[in-house]
């Protein structure tokens, strides 16, 4: 399959035209921005269920398959923070508050991007592996820390350990590992009985949350808009050089074709909701809309659109 036609798959996936109707609402001056509680209640279930979905397949999982994959995500949590640091210093012209909170938002990870991206690849008959939403916990860690750490010589702030609780104990973690631990051990008849609502019911909830994410990114986007177009190139570059050694380091792994790509998308993806909560309580003198404009304004609709198929292909050469 061409990458044309790649692109057009994924464009025309309810979930993508979801994500494009809530964005194009915004800019004929609509709304269709879900009440916040129930934003809330959306991604606190899209959280949950990726992790029990991900404990339903560890049971399946053998030890020997996951260190190598687990050493990748690992070297990736430490490479994206640091490239995203020195181009935001040196390209940007960023001070060190504004760069390490840009690298802590490329350094983490997108749950929703990785789900967009799992569904692509399952769909598509690639992907193997039923452990990678352990590796998006893991992900979610170490960039934000290695990123605040950067900024902890310069910042006036003395919160960075109340910072890296923040990480450890925020809701998208603990949501995550708890899903994994419900699913792996939860008993299978009990497991069961939850499995059409936590699985069946997971495409159409989706749907709903990326048609308010869609919003957002509109409404994000007018602000990276006036930062300057050198952030757009940014947003839209790295993606696709950490996609890339992403897709890499999961074949080295020894990946499947599908868990290669969906390991870069995860590399390539920008957090919005562990890393902005870190940011906000160890760097209050960064521009916390900036970060969090360019991650979900620009760099989570580029993955979206482009990059899964974009990454798929790239997956394919290397196969």
């Amino acid at each position: 399959m061409s990458l044309a036609d790649l692109v057009q798959d994924n464009l025309t996936s309810p979930a993508v035209l979801a994500f494009v109707l809530g964005f194009l609402a915004i800019r004929v001056h609509g709304n269709l921005r879900l009440p916040e509680q129930i934003a809330t209640v959306l991604s606190t279930y899209l959280l949950l269920a990726i992790g029990i979905k991900g404990g339903l397949r560890l049971r399946e999982a053998v030890l020997a398959d996951m260190w190598a994959p687990i050493l990748a995500t690992l070297a990736l949590g430490v490479i994206t923070p640091l490239i995203t640091f020195v181009v935001a210093r040196r390209f940007l012209r960023f001070d060190h508050a504004n760069a390490a909170s840009l690298a802590a938002h490329f350094g983490s990870v997108s749950a929703v991007t990785f789900t967009a991206a799992e569904t692509f690849a399952r769909s598509a008959g690639t992907l193997e592996e039923g452990f990678l939403p352990a590796l998006v916990a893991i992900l979610e860690i170490p960039g934000i820390v290695i990123a605040l750490l950067l900024a902890s010589r310069h910042s006036a702030s003395s919160k960075m350990k109340d910072a890296i609780h923040e990480v450890l104990t925020g809701k998208s973690i603990l949501l995550l590992i708890g899903g994994l631990v419900i699913g792996s051990l939860g008993a299978e008849t009990a497991v069961a009985k939850v499995e059409p609502f936590f699985i069946d019911l997971f495409p159409g909830l989706l749907c709903l949350f990326l048609l308010d994410l869609g919003s957002l990114a509109a409404e994000r986007f007018a602000e990276v808009r006036r930062a300057g177009v050198r952030l757009i190139v940014v947003a839209v570059t790295l993606p696709v050089v950490f996609g890339s050694i992403g897709v890499v380091l999961g074949h080295v792994s020894g990946l499947s074709t599908g868990g290669a790509m969906v390991l870069g998308i995860m590399a390539a993806s920008a957090s919005y909701i562990a890393a902005p909560a870190a940011v906000r309580v160890a760097l209050p003198e960064a521009d916390l809309g900036l970060s969090l404009g360019v991650a979900i304004g620009v760099t989570f609709p580029f993955n979206l659109i482009v990059g899964i198929p974009l990454l798929s292909e790239i997956s394919e050469l290397l196969s």
